[in-house]
């Protein structure tokens, strides 16, 4: 089982490369307009990154940054006013899209930036994007092999284009964003505690998320959770929530929301059926754990969601383990 894979397809994230900077002697842009997770990767030269409330930070050649959605922020030579940047620059920015190249400076280009943006289910319990801590910087000397193939990949790919690049640039999207938060969880440990993220650093919680995962549908708690994984009922008891920030019913709870929203919006399964499959022995009670989780009926959510056509999930890929459970094996 693999928990984070789950997540990130449950919750519906998607990359979009959105555009490209070269810039050489005094520049500046701002890119506050997307509602998104912002990445960028300098593929060559520096930057300096401004966020209004925060320090500069400045961006060398291979470093990545992630920062949170709808987060105003400016680039340049040196640190920028986001409010006070040439508003054509911010105008050009805001206007490109698939990887398109913006220009600036009047120096021949020594930075070169790649962006990309990320989007999610916001209607998902259990999330990776909406529970990252502010900025997230990984920097080229933490010497994280995996992200820094996974950034030039991009770049070549970018500056060479071949038969079936844009194929090649959709999957390569996806792998930076789970390199780099390989990479800060690697560098970084305790900035994942009290999220769900906090049990990739322990296993005795990561053995519980995989089952929680692995059979949704049991009838888990504590007791037979710990039994499970060999562990006392209160060694789970206390470091599942010290991990996670939350009790393995209360987690599991969620993530059976989250798989039941996945297949009202992408199946014509009955709603015994979806009931049964994440654990609930009767459509009334199903019903009721589902309103007070997501706010409205099964019913009306599928509906909605139809009717809006929310991609909450990427029908392209297999569906997880965890919405192919056996309904005979569904607890009460």
């Amino acid at each position: 089982m693999d928990p984070f894979s789950d997540v990130l397809d449950v919750s519906g994230v998607k990359g979009t490369l959105s555009t490209r900077i070269e810039a050489g002697g005094r520049w500046a842009v701002v890119l506050d307009d997307y509602p998104g997770v912002a990445l960028h990767a300098v593929t060559a030269g520096r930057a300096w990154l401004t966020v209004p409330g925060s320090e500069p930070v400045e961006l060398a050649g291979d470093d990545v940054v992630l920062l949170p959605a709808g987060t105003p922020h400016g680039l340049g030579d040196e640190p920028v006013d986001p409010e006070g940047t040439d508003r054509r620059e911010h105008a050009t920015a805001r206007g490109r899209g698939d990887g398109d190249l913006i220009r600036l400076g009047s120096s021949p280009a020594t930075t070169r930036i790649v962006t990309i943006h990320y989007d999610c289910d916001p209607a998902a319990l259990t999330q990776v994007l909406a529970i990252l801590p502010g900025i997230v910087h990984v920097r080229a000397e933490t010497g994280t092999t995996g992200l820094d193939d996974t950034v030039r990949m991009l770049a070549r790919e970018l500056a060479h284009p071949q038969i079936a690049t844009r194929t090649v640039l959709k999957s390569l999207v996806d792998v930076v964003l789970v390199q780099m938060l390989r990479a800060w969880l690697a560098e970084d440990p305790p900035a994942c505690l009290g999220t769900w993220l906090g049990a990739l650093h322990d296993p005795v919680v990561g053995k519980a998320l995989e089952c929680l995962h692995e059979d949704p549908a049991t009838p888990w708690t504590t007791a037979t959770l710990a039994a499970a994984i060999s562990v006392s009922r209160a060694t789970l008891a206390r470091r599942f929530p010290a991990a996670t920030g939350a009790t393995p019913a209360a987690y599991l709870a969620n993530w059976r929301m989250d798989l039941a929203a996945v297949r009202l919006r992408d199946t014509h399964d009955s709603l015994e059926a979806i009931a049964s499959a994440v654990g609930y022995g009767s459509v009334p009670a199903f019903s009721r754990a589902f309103t007070r989780a997501h706010g409205r009926t099964p019913g009306r959510y599928r509906s909605e969601a139809r009717t809006r056509r929310v991609p909450a999930f990427r029908l392209h890929q297999p569906l997880p383990s965890s919405l192919r459970v056996d309904a005979g094996r569904a607890g009460a």
